[in-house]
């Protein structure tokens, strides 16, 4: 299994798939194609075995051109890059005023949102209203819009596995209006979500999927995601465009709450079963009526745990009946580590170095969404010595973030740069302090690609963290970097 959460597909709320708690995205469309008999006297529309040179194929493929061409020039102008100070999302317009429809969770960290439109204009816009029940949308209003573009809605129930999906967004916030093509993967009717193959990524977030009429059938929310990485694998949500006409009537009659909603955490950790490091070997059974994990509707037991900071720990799920999965958090529900099957066969394994004094958790779960079966559960740690605090200690390092510093040509912040040699499999904690400036760091495989990023650690620590189970063998570039271009003053990075 790639991962077992779904992220926000927003930057800045970036944790990079560190939070599990969400409210509650790059394949192209397959063609199907009849191969006719081949016949003894040659036709220009007949497919040939290799299916080259034919006049059917390349006039399907012109048709989808011309579709994907016709989508964007009608869609594109009515899309929007939407900043706050702490996120980046995007959005789309439903009125000629200036109404945008979003995700709640692009905007509800408050603070001034600033709205860039597709001719590049910056308008400030003020949050009107924010889905209730745990519905992740949102209602702007562009100051003074007037005469804008606009994308029309969808019927409800319109929407059709197999169709096309179109996305357009602001993937990273970097990209404005990038348009992506896949097509509708399943619908969600429980959850009232849509999934598509179309790439969704960091900053799709409440940008809008759309049929080939250039219609929105749904608000990009989320990705199904790969560890720390961040990045899309083709599997992506958005909110159907079944419950956007009742949102915006209850907008319109005033019904909508004005506060954002509450996170609700995708699985329960109340009540967890506490068991010990060294302790005795666990024994139980994931079957039905256990609680179920929402993104993939797996079976899971909640476990916790006291450690210590720097402490080596292994954790093993054994099974013969299901295909184990372990996820490793930290008390705040940020992930430390998930594993499949590095325990061998289906069993799982997490090795970890320990980042902190305090709680851990531990999920319990299946490969499958069903499966039941007994399992075998073990964590065993070093002995820890509180006089060796370098256990376990990469890299240690105290700087500045000065003038004469790099700068990010992307938004003209300063940053520093450090390497380490990791190891294939490799558990590794970042951890960037200050209390001159806000953190912000990003850590790059031995190829030079993005693996991880972060700006808070947690909701309540605003500092920034990475932990991530390293891919390869190699050296790893660690950015430290400010939140914005004011960012100047002192800090300390640490490797685990």
């Amino acid at each position: 299994m790639n991962s077992l959460f779904l992220q926000f597909a927003t930057v800045g709320l970036f944790t990079v798939g560190a939070l599990i708690n969400v409210p509650v995205a790059n394949a192209s469309l397959s063609k199907t194609l009849s191969i006719l008999s081949q016949s003894s006297i040659s036709s220009p529309d007949l497919i040939s075995n290799q299916g080259l040179d034919s006049r059917l194929i390349l006039a399907q493929e012109a048709t989808e051109e011309e579709t994907n061409i016709k989508v964007y020039e009608k869609a594109s102008p009515a899309v929007v890059s939407i900043d706050t100070e702490k996120t980046n999302g995007s959005g789309a317009i439903i009125s000629p005023d200036g109404l945008v429809l979003t995700n709640a969770h692009v905007v509800s960290a408050g603070g001034t949102v600033t709205v860039t439109l597709a001719d590049g204009r910056k308008l400030e816009a003020d949050v009107m209203a924010f889905g209730e029940d745990g519905l992740d949308l949102a209602v702007l209003k562009i100051r003074n819009g007037r005469n804008l573009p606009t994308i029309p809605i969808a019927s409800p129930n319109s929407v059709k596995v197999g169709q096309r999906a179109f996305a357009i967004g602001n993937p990273f916030g970097q990209f404005q209006n990038t348009l992506t093509v896949g097509i509708v993967s399943r619908l969600d009717k429980e959850r009232n979500l849509i999934q598509t193959d179309a790439a969704i990524n960091p900053g799709n977030s409440g940008g809008p999927l759309l049929n080939s009429a250039g219609e929105l059938i749904g608000v990009n929310t989320a990705i199904f995601t790969r560890g720390q990485g961040g990045g899309n694998i083709g599997i992506g949500f958005a909110i159907s465009v079944d419950k956007v006409p009742p949102f915006l009537q209850a907008v319109r009659e005033g019904r909508a709450p004005r506060t954002p909603p509450p996170e609700t955490p995708v699985f329960e950790m109340e009540n967890a079963k506490r068991i010990e490091l060294n302790g005795p070997e666990i024994s139980d059974i994931l079957k039905q009526g256990d609680k179920v994990l929402p993104v993939d509707n797996s079976f899971y037991h909640v476990y916790a745990f006291t450690g210590k900071a720097g402490q080596q720990v292994t954790i093993e799920m054994n099974s013969k009946e299901v295909d184990s999965y372990l996820i490793l958090l930290t008390e705040d529900g940020s992930e430390l580590a998930q594993d499949d099957d590095s325990g061998g066969e289906k069993d799982a394994k997490i090795s970890i170095t320990l980042p902190t004094d305090g709680t851990y958790i531990l999920l319990v779960n299946s490969y499958e969404a069903g499966e039941s079966g007994s399992y075998r559960l073990k964590l065993k740690a070093t002995a820890f010595s509180p006089n060796d605090p370098t256990k376990g200690l990469i890299l240690n390092q105290e700087g500045v973030l000065e003038n004469k510093d790099s700068v990010l040509s992307s938004d003209g912040s300063l940053y520093d740069e450090y390497t380490f040699d990791g190891q294939q499999g490799q558990s590794i904690w970042i951890r960037l302090e200050s209390r001159d400036f806000d953190p912000y760091l990003a850590l790059f495989d031995p190829k030079g690609e993005l693996i991880a990023e972060n700006d808070d650690a947690s909701r309540s620590d605003k500092n920034a963290a990475i932990r991530v189970t390293l891919p390869v063998t190699g050296r790893y570039r660690v950015v430290v970097n400010a939140y914005d271009k004011t960012g100047r003053g002192q800090y300390l990075l640490t490797v685990r």
